[in-house]
């Protein structure tokens, strides 16, 4: 699984998500034990996946939904999870402006 798109795809944006990088502190890095299924005929595709993750301040875990359509995975559901909080964030949507800095 570590090496479909989809899952490579969930871990590059959860790397880059600023609210996770301040809650897990960086680098962030996948874990052992991915859980799910993926399912691809061709240009199409399924996949429910759970990537486990953790940083210098914590551990999380990435929730994904996604679809594979004429070739490409569309996410439904990207969410992560920190462990110690409970706290979601959303990959996909925008992160909220920080200010400057």
């Amino acid at each position: 699984m570590k090496s479909t798109d989809v899952y490579k795809g969930a871990l590059a944006r959860a790397q880059a998500h600023p609210s996770v990088v301040e809650s897990l502190g960086s680098p962030i890095k996948e874990r052992f034990l991915v859980s799910g299924n993926t399912d691809v005929n061709g240009a199409s595709g399924e996949a429910n996946l759970s990537i486990p993750i953790s940083g210098p301040n914590g551990k999380g875990t990435i929730y994904v939904a996604a679809n594979k359509s004429l070739g490409q995975w569309n996410y439904s559901g990207l969410i992560v999870e920190i462990t110690k909080t409970h706290q979601r964030i959303d990959l996909l949507r925008s992160p909220a402006p920080t200010g400057s800095r």
